[in-house]
């Protein structure tokens, strides 16, 4: 028998609009008094939101940037990184991650994924370091923290740096640790549909070493720390004040948010986890993610080797209910047409490519109401029927 829910308009993957809604007073006039004051670029309202996020994340400092892949970027030239060295890291993420270890002229070394929380597999990658090895990105993807202190004891052992790409997963943590204060960079992204999210592009680099700070902020202001005198090849890189202030005001809110996610998430795995072709996703013992998607895969009853083919009819029948998905990820790095030089063939890393057939995405936001929720959770369940 079918269960149709009729009572719930169309759900989308996500919704901005309604978090937006919910401060709207807050944000309008912190926006005039920035726009009042002629201060726009640096200033106050940055170096506010600089404090304050690295008090949130447990740091000492945080340089703001102008975006997530800027973060990653400048992380890489502050610790000098460049051609001739490797960067491991994994095949299953958006391709910022890799394009900017490109960027500097390191080459990406990829590592296979655990298959439950599609985070680098921890226990492959000491195989993969090799003499011209300097650094690990490990990404919280999906808002779910990689195993920190098995990295970190892998990577100290070696004594290679390690750069968090927390850009999914502000808040997150690790053994009581907030990811991005673990390694010895944290790189996040503000973009509008980040947990922490801006009306606009933005992204701040976290670290407890001081002098790592001082050449970031050197870095991202055109190599420069006097006004007209520049010390090496920089970018311009600055998060305006506008976005500094929306983001000290969602700031206050965002462990409430993130608590949202956590009650969708852990619903959505009490409804679907025990349903045979959808593989649910599992936070690692030790760590507390925040979720900023909800991705399942799901796997044909037939198994016929056309498993993308399957999930995009699973999708296409969520559309036709009126639930919308997305798709994250469906072709890994390694065999990203950019990348054939190194070398990577098919079957290679075999646990990312089977995850590029068969994820989706859920709808993720905290306003997603129990109805909504349900509404997903029966139009999805109808496809296994």
């Amino acid at each position: 028998m079918r269960i149709m829910i009729q009572s719930v308009n169309s759900i989308p993957a996500f919704d901005i609009k309604q978090q937006y809604a919910t401060i709207q007073a807050e944000v309008s006039n912190a926006v005039l008094e920035v726009l009042s004051s002629g201060r726009y670029i640096g200033g106050p309202a940055v170096e506010g939101f600089e404090q304050k996020f690295a008090a949130y994340d447990g740091v000492s400092e945080c340089v703001a940037c102008n975006s997530g892949t800027d973060a990653l970027y400048l992380a890489l030239r502050a610790l000098e990184i460049g051609a001739g060295d490797e960067v491991i890291t994994t095949p299953f993420t958006f391709f910022a991650t890799t394009e900017v270890i490109s960027a500097v002229g390191a080459t990406p070394v990829f590592v296979d994924i655990d298959a439950t929380t599609f985070n680098l597999d921890v226990t492959q990658i000491a195989a993969a370091i090799t003499p011209k090895t300097k650094a690990i990105i490990p990404v919280h993807l999906f808002g779910l923290p990689v195993d920190m202190t098995a990295l970190m004891a892998i990577a100290q052992s070696h004594n290679l740096a390690v750069i968090e790409d927390s850009a999914q997963a502000t808040g997150a943590s690790w053994n009581d640790q907030k990811v991005g204060s673990i390694g010895h960079i944290g790189c996040f992204s503000f973009y509008p549909t980040k947990n922490l999210g801006g009306c606009g592009d933005g992204g701040a680099i976290t670290t407890n070493d001081s002098d790592i700070a001082a050449k970031l902020r050197i870095l991202r202001e055109h190599g420069s720390k006097v006004r007209y005198i520049h010390e090496e090849i920089g970018v311009n890189s600055r998060l305006d004040a506008i976005q500094a202030v929306i983001l000290q005001i969602k700031l206050r809110y965002l462990d409430i948010w993130n608590q949202q996610r956590q009650k969708i998430a852990a619903y959505y795995y009490q409804s679907l986890s025990q349903v045979s072709g959808i593989i649910t996703p599992q936070e690692l013992l030790g760590g507390v993610g925040v979720w900023n998607q909800y991705t399942i895969r799901v796997s044909s009853k037939e198994r016929n080797g056309a498993s993308s083919k399957y999930r995009d009819w699973v999708r296409t029948q969520l559309q036709e209910k009126d639930v919308s998905s997305m798709l994250y990820y469906p072709r890994p790095l390694h065999l990203q047409p950019v990348y054939e030089n190194l070398g990577y063939q098919p079957g290679q890393l075999p646990v990312s490519e089977q995850a590029c057939h068969e994820v989706i995405s859920l709808p993720m936001f905290p306003e997603l109401t129990q109805e909504q929720q349900d509404k997903v959770i029966y139009a999805l369940k109808d496809c296994f029927r």
